[in-house]
Order: structure tokens, then sequence, then C-alpha cells
């Protein structure tokens, strides 16, 4: 008399929230570097190398310049990592934090590091190229532009998002995002001595970016967090051949509680899963109901 048990390849088993992290890799070396490098400008800006003070010599070889005023290649990146004030700064670094966080989340951290980057870089180029023939351009510094182009993927890749300004008035993130490109727009040629055209050119090559990426980009918005879930994602797990026992004494007592768990999980079913997961990606896990929550935590206990 034989006995079979199907066993099953392993899945990946997430950790807490799917293994949404609030500070990611990329998210969290972009904060602490322009940080330090903030806090080291602002501190020795002041010493002096012979009749120069550092703060001159770092802007003169690592602030963005304009064409024929000093301008070298790797300012394009530099830039990026330089900041005037402690507002110029934090405002950009929470920025970065509310809207990469999720973003480095969704896409990884190597994509995100990239987007960031070329984000950045097109901003620079905008305002090379570009923002001379509208208005009078200096010296710029900042990541503004690279925020600008990950402020605009995150409208598009969570559109009904809630964001609230104040912390008090809820406003969808496509509108926070096209009120933020018109205010960009209309201000261009203004003497206020904020780069614009760097804000608009991070965006639009952003936009460049996600649609040559076309279908990888919005088909990840809606399997994201279903890849996070292995095998409720709709596969059918890969079976391995059964294991046979010679008679009941070479059973374990291990087979009787798998038998019970896939029980138990055919309770659970793939719709419920998908339903969770949609609202999830819509607003957030806080807006899963406890039973929603109850539902999603069986379902990964059994992905091991």
């Amino acid at each position: 008399m034989r006995f079979k048990r199907p066993q099953y390849s392993s899945y990946y088993r997430p950790n807490f929230f799917g293994g949404f992290s609030f500070f990611p890799p990329v998210i969290k070396m972009l904060l602490i570097t322009n940080t330090v490098i903030w806090l080291g400008t602002s501190f020795f800006g002041n010493f002096h190398m012979g009749d120069l003070s550092l703060g001159y010599v770092v802007d003169s070889l690592f602030a963005l310049r304009p064409l024929g005023q000093g301008f070298y290649i790797w300012q394009l990146f530099t830039y990026l990592f330089l900041h005037g004030s402690f507002a110029h700064i934090f405002f950009n670094m929470l920025a970065l934090w509310m809207f990469g966080m999720e973003l480095e989340n969704v896409w990884g951290s190597k994509k995100f590091l990239t987007y960031y980057l070329i984000c950045g870089i097109g901003a620079g180029i905008s305002n090379l190229l570009i923002a001379p023939l509208f208005t009078t351009t200096g010296p710029t510094i900042g990541a503004s532009g690279a925020i600008y182009g990950v402020l605009l993927a995150y409208g598009i890749l969570f559109p009904d998002r809630l964001i609230y300004i104040y912390f008090l008035i809820p406003i969808k993130a496509k509108y926070f995002v096209i009120f933020y490109m018109i205010l960009e727009f209309v201000s261009v040629g203004s003497m206020d001595g904020i780069a614009h055209f760097a804000h608009l050119g991070g965006a639009f090559v952003g936009f460049l970016y996600l649609v040559a990426d076309g279908h990888n980009f919005f088909q990840r918005r809606n399997n994201t967090l279903r890849e996070s879930f292995g095998g409720w994602t709709g596969t059918k797990p890969q079976q391995r051949r059964p294991i046979e026992y010679d008679n009941v004494s070479d059973a374990k007592v291990y087979d009787i509680h798998d038998y019970n768990a896939q029980k138990k999980e055919a309770g659970i079913t793939q719709k419920q899963i998908d339903d969770i997961l949609d609202k999830i990606s819509r607003g957030g896990y806080q807006s899963l109901s406890d039973d929603e929550k109850k539902i999603l935590f069986e379902a990964s206990k059994k992905l091991n």
C-alpha cells in the first residue's frame, strides 16, 4: 500500500507589508549623501584656500554653471548634491522621501537610481540649453529637477493616492502633479532665482523615460504587489514528483498538517487576494479593513 503527498516548490515569503521599506537603499543613500555634503559645505565653506573661500571653490567646480562661464561636464551630476540653505535641502529631501520611497519599492533600487539620475541630468541640460532663451541664468544647485521627475512618476503610477497639503487638505496625486507643473510653467521667465526650466526639464525627461519604458512601467502598477506574494499571483505552483511511502509508518506527522493547511488555504480565494492587493495599490495598506488584513496575513503565512 502506498501513500502519496504532493510536494510543491517553495515560494518567496515576503516580510511585513510584502517587503515594503520606508527607507529603501537608494533613498537612504541620497538622503545621507545630500545631508552630509550640505553640512560639510556649510561648515567648511568659510575656510580659505589662499585668497579663495572653500565655498567659492566648491561652487566654481561643482555647481552647474552656464555654458562658457566655467561649465564642466561633471557639473551635470554634481550640482544635484549641492544645496544653498537648510530650507532648500529640507524640502527637497522631504519630497524625495515622500514620493521616491514607494517608487523604489515598486521598481527596485537600480531602476529608481537610474531614473533619478536621468531626470537630474536632463534637468541640467534643459537649464543649460533652453533656459537662456527665455531668461538670465546663473550657477544652479539642488536636486529639484530630479525630484520633479520623481513627482511626475508618482502621479502616473499612483494617480488616485491622496496627498495632504499642509497635512490637512487632501488632493489626489494626479491633480497635485498637474498643479505643480502648471505653476512651474507660468513661472518661467520670472526673476525669483529658481531654475523653473530645470524643474520642467526633469519632469519632461522623466516622462520620456516612462514612455520609452512603456509596457513594463504601466503594467508594473498592477502587478508589483502580486509579484511580492509569489504563489498568490494566479500562477499555478510547479509540482514536483509526489513522495511515495511503502507503508503507513513511513509517513510523517507533518504530512497531515500539510493536508489540513491546504484545506484551510482553499478558503481564501484568488479573487479575494487580487481585490485586496488592488485596494493597497489605490489607497495603501492603511485602507484595508481588519478582515482584509487578516486574510492577507493568513495568505502570507502560506508563502513559505
